[in-house]
């Protein structure tokens, strides 16, 4: 029946005649205009193709502007980076070859490419920086006897709109070298990459050996036992003498509390009630586990501390330098600090004493030592220096507004170094500390940080470009300077409203006979 149904409707669909496809209107919202007709399918391709169009004459004309770039570098070579490849072009070769060959990423694949290089004549070659994997080709080629020059990323990428594959941005990065386009990232002589490899591993060896202090306070809180509440450092003198004495055996919190050094600021008293706690044996596990792992790290680190001083002692300046003053000892050793005298040693490779600033302790000085080497010659200027760092505003503008003038972001130790070393400074009494607390109040902690790193970076620079000696400043120095600054300002707004100030001379005290 439902068959039948659906039979006989669609034969009275076929008898009604055929009606006609309802047109597209466009309701004009405005009366008084005229209304606009829908753009037909031909108005769509022509303006399709006028796009087209005026893309591909704006690339031609950047390819021809590229070209009548003067040429800088006649027998240039650009790289493009891989992990298992190296991409490499040319720009001709003796014996009339393919200029753009693939290489291994493995040793003799390398040794390969530069002989290929020698045999085309290249004598400056440009890669693109891809993290480690150009690293080993960077060194081979300076080994080489090329000059090489690593850029960024973003200063090497394809006009847009072109199709992006190796091959392609090799023969790119070639292009913009031969002209003089790239600009090149720092790079430390071999010395320094040496002493920055073991800084940044020493660095690294320091944060791992911190995640084994926090499994024993970890541990130590399991089992109730608040030793952290009485003692500012479990690894300190007294926190690993009561941890030992515990994964010995002992259990009576006065005993333990007897270990305590002299220089504890907590009672006997006050440490036993801390260390009444409930034992177990799976914590106690965790906690001896714990403390061989960071005994074992504190091992590894005294031997690249080893390493570390051998390496300064090879990058000593051959002149002869005054006597390093003594300098006053403000707090005690703490397990992580090195096992040299850091000052000393770094003293005699810069020639200047880093230390001296405020805030720049040992191991800022040799984090920045180790990324910046003693050359700072590569930075033109102190505004490029601080550019570099990421410590400047990054001007935005357009239009005649500016969009954003936010620090450039970015994972530069050194900067993170003179981060930390202005952090330090917020209950300073010096010159440096009253001006980071005065940016605070007026900017908020972390944009002050910013601006007190830049004021170290400048200081910095200064001391190891030109050997400026670094004169320290009283906090009533700094307080001095912001008086006279805000008198020039209410002098000169004054002048501006058609008013004179006079400086109220202090009231005379009466004098009694």
């Amino acid at each position: 029946m439902a068959a039948r149904k659906s039979k006989s409707r669609d034969a009275q669909t076929l008898q009604q005649p055929l009606q006609p496809k309802p047109t597209r209107t466009i309701v004009n919202p405005d009366p008084s205009k005229p209304a606009t007709p829908a753009r037909s399918a031909a108005a769509d391709h022509f303006h399709r193709n006028a796009k087209i169009t005026e893309q591909a004459r704006q690339e031609a004309e950047a390819c021809a502007q590229l070209l009548a770039t003067p040429v800088k570098h006649a027998h240039a070579a650009g790289i493009d980076v891989g992990d298992s490849t190296h991409w490499v072009c040319v720009e001709s070769t003796p014996d009339q070859g393919d200029t753009v060959r693939e290489f291994p990423a493995h040793t003799p694949g390398l040794r390969q490419l530069v002989a290929w290089l020698k045999f085309c004549g290249v004598t400056t070659v440009a890669l693109e920086a891809s993290g480690v994997y150009g690293h080993v080709l960077f060194l081979t080629l300076l080994e080489a006897g090329f000059e090489v020059v690593m850029t960024a990323p973003q200063f090497a990428r394809q006009i847009k709109g072109r199709p992006k594959t190796d091959k392609r941005d090799c023969q790119w990065i070639r292009r913009l070298h031969k002209h003089g386009m790239l600009p090149p990232i720092f790079q430390p002589d071999a010395a320094t990459q040496t002493l920055r490899d073991y800084v940044r591993h020493r660095a690294n060896l320091v944060r791992l050996s911190g995640q084994h202090i926090q499994r024993m306070q970890k541990a130590l809180e399991l089992m109730n036992l608040k030793l952290t509440k009485v003692l500012g450092d479990v690894t300190g003198v007294t926190g690993l003498k009561i941890i030992r004495a515990i994964l010995d055996g002992e259990r009576d919190p006065v005993q333990l509390a007897l270990l305590r050094d002299r220089r504890c600021r907590h009672s006997v008293a006050e440490i036993a009630q801390a260390l009444d706690g409930r034992y177990r044996p799976e914590f106690l596990r965790e906690l001896r586990s714990s403390l061989t792992l960071w005994e074992t790290y504190q091992e590894v680190i005294l031997e690249v501390d080893i390493a570390i001083a051998e390496h300064l002692q090879t990058m000593r300046r051959q002149t002869t330098l005054p006597p390093l003053p003594p300098k006053p000892r403000v707090r005690g050793r703490k397990p992580h600090d090195p096992w040299f005298d850091v000052r000393e040693a770094l003293y005699y490779v810069t020639g200047v004493d880093l230390t001296a600033i405020e805030g720049i302790d040992e191991m800022h000085a040799l984090t920045l030592v180790g990324e910046l080497g003693t050359d700072f010659s590569k930075w033109p200027t102190v505004k490029h220096f601080s550019n570099w760092l990421g410590l400047c505003p990054n001007w935005h503008k357009t239009g005649g507004k500016v969009k954003s003038s936010r620090t450039r972001p970015g994972k530069n130790r050194a900067a993170g170094a003179l981060r930390l070393a202005a952090w330090s400074l917020m209950r300073s009494k010096s010159y440096l500390g009253a001006y980071l607390r005065r940016q605070r109040s007026r900017l908020g902690a972390p944009k002050a940080i910013t601006a007190a790193a830049h004021k170290l970076a400048r200081i910095v620079y200064n001391l190891m470009r030109y050997g400026l000696a670094y004169m320290q400043q009283t906090e009533a120095a700094y307080a001095e300077q912001v008086r006279q600054r805000l008198e020039k300002q209410l002098h000169r707004r004054a002048r501006e409203l058609g008013f004179e100030l006079t400086k109220i001379a202090p009231p005379v005290e009466p004098t009694f006979a």
